[in-house]
């Protein structure tokens, strides 16, 4: 595998036949790749090889005695130009990422996945043909992002245009190892072909280890990008509100940035507290709570009764708490989401949340590597139309918890909600 130094060295060369062209951080295995680009000696009929003719013509015609290049020389520096276009684009074995190989649909059997991927396809096709601007891929990993942004530089190589291809986490790397004194290539250069890549393709957004240093550094590039109006594409796992809110902010620039989903929106783990797994929605619905479950006595069946009709009437109109008491097992859990499910039906947002779990999720938010602010999903909770806490009581009773609880009630005891 090459390294940076020795890519920068031949720059300069390129440039004087093919204008700027960015020097790329290298995949690995790239050299094997760039076998299938090595170009054979020519043998021309027209010009023996040699790249140039005298054209076989009277004395008197315009052409004779002049030395003319041969189609063949043309052709070849044409394939010349674009083997240099794709080294440094930094493709590597992404060079099989084309439209032509992409299905359409995606990978996934799932109809409405296929559509949205079909969608997803057509801008990046769009794109391709005329990059301006930004386009933003959304979708969990294995959707197709980066088949179709790898797709789009392709496309861009094929018309003599440069493109720097790199996956987030390996260009930190690089940036990191470009500071130490034994290094091939400078950190200033290097940063600075990123920067002014024609066309950049930054892979994996999110999926970087992330400090501080690592922050300031995508800021740095985003923003340099941004304010220039810099074509990019960027490719990303996460929800855009998981992700730095200065970069956020910049991916959702209207009439800068196109963001597009490639998949249908599944949320990652950490953002899945609040809702409630399918299949529990599709079991404890009203129509499926008997009140003579568990045989209870009359005074408990006439307890269960009333705790339906009050939770059918909440479930119609949710004003005010409502509050259901019982042993385990008597139905809490299943009226209470049988009242998310009817809600849920009507198109109305709910969040719900088993207390233990929301605690150890609100924990970790104040980790390190959590990719979701304390503050912005403790705020969700707090100010969401409907919040159902089930099993209230059963978290560890520890200070933090109570004061969290107490927090998430007065406010919304306050703004009645």
């Amino acid at each position: 595998m090459e390294n940076l130094g020795d890519i920068l060295k031949r720059l300069d060369a390129t440039r004087a036949s093919s204008g700027p062209v960015n020097t790329p951080v290298e995949n690995s295995e790239q050299d094997s790749e760039r076998s299938t680009y090595e170009l054979p000696a020519v043998a021309c009929d027209s010009c023996g090889g040699r790249g140039w003719f005298t054209p076989d013509v009277p004395a008197g015609h315009p052409e004779f005695g002049a030395i003319l290049t041969c189609d063949c020389q043309r052709d070849r520096l044409s394939e010349e130009r674009s083997a240099r276009l794709f080294r440094y684009s930094n493709l590597g074995q992404l060079a099989r990422f084309t439209f032509d190989t992409l299905n359409p649909d995606g990978l996934s059997d799932d109809p409405d996945d296929q559509l949205v991927f079909g969608e997803a396809y057509k801008y990046a096709v769009e794109y391709a043909e005329n990059p301006e601007g930004w386009l933003v891929l959304l979708g969990p990993n294995g959707a197709g992002k980066t088949h179709l942004a790898a797709a789009v530089a392709n496309r861009c190589i094929e018309r003599d245009q440069v493109v720097f291809f790199v996956h987030v986490p390996d260009l930190l790397d690089h940036l990191r190892g470009a500071y130490a004194p034994g290094s091939d290539v400078s950190y200033s250069d290097l940063l600075e072909q990123v920067l002014s890549a024609p066309l950049l393709v930054l892979d994996g957004l999110g999926s970087h280890s992330s400090t501080p240093w690592a922050e300031e550094k995508l800021q740095q590039i985003i923003n340099h990008r941004y304010n220039a109006e810099s074509p990019t594409v960027i490719t990303t796992a996460n929800e855009l509100e998981e992700l730095d809110p200065y970069i956020r902010s910049r991916l959702r620039t209207k009439g800068l940035s196109r963001v597009v989903e490639v998949a249908t929106h599944q949320p990652s783990q950490v953002h899945r507290l609040g809702r409630i797994d399918p299949e529990m929605l599709k079991r404890m619905t009203f129509d499926t709570f008997h009140v003579r479950g568990n045989n209870p006595t009359a005074g408990q069946r006439a307890s269960i009764e009333a705790a339906l009709q009050a939770a059918k009437n909440f479930a119609r109109d949710p004003d005010g708490w409502l509050t259901l008491f019982g042993e385990t097992g008597v139905g809490k859990t299943h009226l209470a989401v049988a009242i998310a499910e009817r809600r849920i039906s009507q198109g109305k947002p709910v969040f719900f949340a088993f207390v233990p779990e929301l605690l150890d999720y609100l924990r970790y938010t104040f980790t390190p590597d959590s990719r979701v602010t304390y503050d912005r999903i403790f705020d969700e909770i707090k100010n969401t139309s409907l919040l159902i806490l089930d099993d209230l009581g059963q978290e560890h009773s520890s200070p933090w918890a109570y004061e969290k609880l107490y927090q998430i009630v007065v406010h919304r005891h306050n703004s009645r909600l």
